[in-house]
């Protein structure tokens, strides 16, 4: 259900029960500044409040309290003895030793470092927690983790968290700060619906989330989990259906056109568009006729013809009397780009670059301003200060998707009322598209256009390569099947060799493969010089040069039709959508293409699992959820990348389902309650307050 209204004033919320919540780790009791850095750098932050989210990995058991009889090597287990002697290291090097027994037999404490002398005389009964080990047939326990008077067994933790640390940090020093940080917590309304508090069973937002950090007496089950991390996606969600509320209500115009520029653009093309092509186009139209703002993200596979939709949208806003601009995150795209959309659209393309310079700028300038230029591609350079349009309609963004949700909001503001339509040719997962991209409709280009071949791909060991290498040149002199010699991309993972990762790097495979084939061998890496790099992709792209040995430059934004072999070395090494992408480059001409996966000759069972769907399979959508799932999110939702603050209490993996469920919650709620007015609209504020959510859609509102 979309939510189609901004957030209204209403009553103010009362934040100063979280004050202390957010004052820095320093107001707790015992953490100075030599301490606050350590905790900081677990936690990720220097606020109580990252403290109170940094959750534990797992948790340690020490209820179980065998008699030494019965006690086994390799448990945790809390050991009620008596102190029977210490034995002196004769030295340094070796440890001390303290001999302890109960009524059924004897163990040895261990310590390398000794300093409980006083608290662990002869006679003295003591708990003694840790993990047991055997030793030439003796039980021992190094280092225990607890030592405290037997008669005093309420200082012995029964579950105690494990929190990720840092070096120099120890679990006590956290423990005693995570009692005070829970100390703080403030008394919170509910801001979940109380038949799905039954449904699951869950415990209030303060209860769970000292039971996880603090658990008494038994080991935190899931729904302690869930609950934290439902909280956080609502958080989330609501904060999305805001902004995307706010898209909705920027007064935008209705764009229509009589078709003709689109008509001659498609008799050009030359081919029938996709269903899936027609109906993103549908959709997009819909969005340019309606009297707002269109901020809507098109996303297809590589190959499927997101183009082509770009430019009959901006002919679109063209015919309806304004000006279109796309803009590619390289230089390179930028041209290619260029050169597509000149042979199509019937009326000028200009292309703006940092390589256009004096007289050349400065009247392409002064066209945007009168508009006499009414498409223009280019790149970061379209959106400077210095250059102004007469009327920008629609703005297309080409491979964005490290832009965040502020900055998505912020680029059409070169015009009065421009519209916004970002692409993307990386295929991605539904619970991503709720997260990273939460503010934006969605249109998918699913189907590849007709005559498209499929590029078979096939796995090989490094081991085997002085057999590829002769297969190559078959190819490469034209007698490997095929008309002609074939274009063949050759990518490695490095630039330089590495110390670090003994891989090939593309300047030695440069010299190599330049030894074997000469001339035609090219070579193009981002630390080249940006004109060098370009000859040398122009050089490919001509047919001067007929194998391109390169990184992931290449992976978009490169495209050569005759290119029907891609070789990627060591390919274990990258993401399942990068090689996605980078099979992508070839299989666009008439020729039947290859794509030859080169890996180590012995790879564990998850790089194998990754290659062979990469093997079986040409669905981007299907090989991205994969992808996700085997690598997670990375930096994905962190505030780097997807301009809110990234997820501290939930997994969008193993919470997926609670992700959905939260959209819908968010939708409903806003729906009948757009102002957050109701007591649990109220209760929904402080919640984005207590995520952060409330100060990120404040910034969003205000762009």
């Amino acid at each position: 259900m979309p939510y189609s209204r901004a957030i209204h004033p209403c009553q103010p919320v009362d934040y100063r029960d979280l004050e202390p919540l957010f004052a820095p780790l320093t107001s707790l009791k015992g953490i100075g500044p030599q301490l606050a850095p350590l905790i900081q750098r677990a936690a990720g932050g220097e606020r109580v409040i990252d403290l109170l989210f940094h959750l534990p990995d797992s948790y340690l058991d020490r209820r179980a309290r065998p008699r030494l009889a019965d006690a086994r090597a390799g448990q945790v287990a809390t050991l009620e003895v008596e102190v029977v002697r210490h034995e002196r290291p004769a030295n340094p090097r070796q440890p001390w030793r303290v001999l302890v027994k109960d009524d059924t037999g004897t163990a040895e404490l261990v310590f390398f470092k000794f300093g409980r002398a006083e608290r662990m005389q002869p006679g003295a009964r003591l708990l003694v927690s840790g993990k047991l080990e055997s030793f030439n047939g003796r039980l021992t326990m190094a280092h225990p983790d607890h030592v405290v008077p037997a008669d005093q067994p309420e200082q012995m933790p029964a579950i105690e968290p494990v929190w990720p640390l840092t070096a120099g940090l120890w679990p006590r020093q956290v423990a005693g700060a995570m009692r005070q940080a829970l100390g703080l917590l403030p008394s919170f309304p509910e801001w979940h619906d109380p038949a799905l508090l039954r449904r699951e069973g869950w415990p209030g937002f303060a209860e769970a989330l000292r039971t996880v950090q603090a658990p008494d007496g038994a080991v935190p089950d899931g729904r302690l989990r869930a609950r934290l991390a439902y909280d956080e996606f609502l958080a989330d969600q609501v904060a999305m259906a805001i902004v995307r509320g706010r898209v909705r209500a920027r007064v935008g115009r209705s764009l229509v056109g009589d078709g003709h520029l689109r008509a001659k653009a498609l008799a050009r093309f030359g081919h029938t568009p996709t269903g899936s092509q027609v109906q993103a186009l549908a959709e997009i139209d819909a969005d340019l006729a309606a009297p707002r703002r269109m901020l809507r993200l098109l996303q297809g596979d590589v190959g499927s013809g997101k183009t082509l939709i770009a430019l009959l949208a901006m002919l679109r806003a063209v015919e309806a009397g304004g000006q279109a601009a796309l803009m590619a995150p390289t230089e390179v795209l930028a041209k290619q780009h260029h050169r597509t959309l000149s042979r199509l659209a019937s009326v000028p393309v200009a292309l703006l670059t940092g390589s256009v310079k004096g007289k050349a700028r400065a009247t392409l300038l002064r066209g945007l301003a009168s508009g006499s230029v009414p498409i223009v591609v280019g790149t970061h350079a379209l959106f400077q200060e210095s250059v102004a349009y007469r009327d920008l309609a629609l703005a297309v963004i080409d491979e964005q998707h490290r832009f965040g949700v502020d900055q998505r909001l912020l680029l059409g503001d070169k015009g009065a009322m421009t519209d916004v339509l970002v692409m993307t040719a990386t295929p991605i997962p539904r619970t991503l598209l709720l997260t990273q991209w939460g503010e934006m409709e969605v249109s998918r280009l699913t189907e590849k256009p007709a005559g498209r071949k499929p590029v078979r791909t096939t796995l090989h060991s490094l081991g085997t390569l002085p057999d590829l290498l002769e297969a190559l040149a078959r190819k490469l002199d034209g007698t490997g099947g095929g008309a002609g010699g074939a274009q063949v991309f050759w990518v490695c993972p490095l630039v330089a060799e590495s110390e670090a990762l003994d891989i090939a790097a593309a300047e030695d495979r440069f010299v190599s493969l330049r030894g074997r084939f000469g001339e035609i061998v090219g070579m193009a890496h981002g630390q080249q010089d940006a004109v060098v790099r370009d000859r040398a992709l122009a050089d490919f792209a001509a047919g001067r040069t007929r194998l391109l040995v390169a990184t992931t430059v290449v992976e978009v934004g490169v495209d050569v039709p005759e290119a029907s072999v891609m070789v990627i070395e060591h390919a274990e090494r990258f993401g399942l959508a990068q090689l996605h992408q980078l099979r992508g480059r070839v299989g666009r001409g008439a020729a039947e293409s290859f794509c030859l996966l080169l890996h180590e000759d012995w790879v564990n069972e998850t790089a194998r699992r990754r290659l062979t769907l990469l093997r079986d399979t040409e669905d981007g959508f299907l090989i991205a959820d994969e992808d996700f799932r085997l690598r997670g999110g990375g930096d994905v939702l962190g505030t780097k990348q997807s301009g809110l603050p990234g997820f501290r209490l939930a997994d969008p993996i193993e919470h997926e389902g609670l992700l959905h469920l939260a959209h819908q919650d968010a939708a409903v709620l806003l729906q009948r309650d757009p102002g957050l007015a109701s007591e649990r609209g109220l209760a929904v504020r402080l919640l984005l307050r207590l995520f952060e959510r409330s100060a990120a859609m404040r910034t969003l509102l205000a762009g």
